[in-house]
């Protein structure tokens, strides 16, 4: 059953050095602010999950809190590279980052099949792709009903799953609105989970096929207002598109990026 705690202690308490962490939301609902907290208390030697990596793991892989990546998609939206992550990949600052990619269809097939508890997922993909050149993790196999050729890769089971949603209310049910992703397969996935939210509320005023995530399948819920800005939560605040602009010049600089870090995630979570 979801216990609700303060986003320190979540992190603290639920995300340990080594885990394999999965922190999504898709374009909307993208928990920075449990990012933020993980960064403050400098978690190391994470393996990091997300279809698309953007500035919160580029923020996380520059403030040196991951070894190994798995995703589908990297880069800043409608802008360009993620540049701590190149750094990191490239040069080895401030430590070399493993990679592993695959496809979008891939990664929510996995989260899929990780949620339902089996141990791979199986898909018509990757036919003519060069990734299963360099992902030891994509295998192919016959269907045993037809003898089609199937690519399967292994489900996505982490340690800790985290996203963002707009309300939980006091018996620790989660409403999901706007963009739903694939959070609530991340969060069936896990061994634990940290859901962050707008605000605790009495009544979740979910409409009719909401996605309501039951307490039962959360550990730990956390309010935090605004814990998805820059990305945006439906009905509460919009996309902060100048940051994501301002970020590639912030992010391509090593000591741009460290004063950045110290100012707005260090020295603002200690305020």
């Amino acid at each position: 059953m979801a216990e609700f705690l303060s986003l320190q202690d979540a992190v603290n308490r639920h995300i340990n050095n080594g885990d394999t962490v999965c922190i999504e939301g898709f374009t909307h609902l993208i928990p920075f602010a449990a990012g933020h907290e993980i960064i403050r208390q400098e978690k190391r030697d994470l393996t990091l999950i997300r279809m698309t990596p953007d500035l919160i793991y580029d923020q996380m892989i520059g403030a040196g809190c991951a070894k190994k990546l798995i995703f589908s998609w990297g880069g800043n939206p409608g802008v360009g590279s993620l540049h701590r992550l190149r750094d990191a990949v490239e040069k080895g600052w401030p430590n070399k980052l493993e990679i592993l990619e695959h496809s979008h269809a891939a990664m929510a097939c996995a989260y899929d099949a990780g949620a339902a508890g089996l141990p791979f997922a199986v898909l018509r993909g990757y036919v003519g792709s060069d990734l299963p050149k360099v992902n030891d993790q994509i295998k192919f196999i016959d269907c045993p009903f037809t003898g089609e050729r199937l690519a399967a890769v292994p489900s996505v089971r982490p340690d800790v799953s985290v996203i963002h949603a707009q309300r939980a209310d006091r018996k620790g049910n989660v409403l999901i609105e706007g963009i739903v992703g694939i959070q609530k397969e991340v969060v069936l996935a896990a061994k634990r989970s940290i859901v962050t939210v707008e605000e605790i509320v009495d009544d979740l005023g979910a409409s009719v096929n909401a996605c309501v995530l039951p307490s039962w399948a959360i550990t730990a819920i956390a309010e935090a207002p605004k814990g998805a800005s820059p990305s945006y939560a439906l009905g509460y605040y919009e996309r902060d598109n100048a940051f994501y602009k301002e970020w590639d010049g912030i992010a391509r600089d090593r000591d741009t990026f460290q004063t950045w870090l110290k100012e707005n995630v260090f020295e603002k979570g200690a305020a």
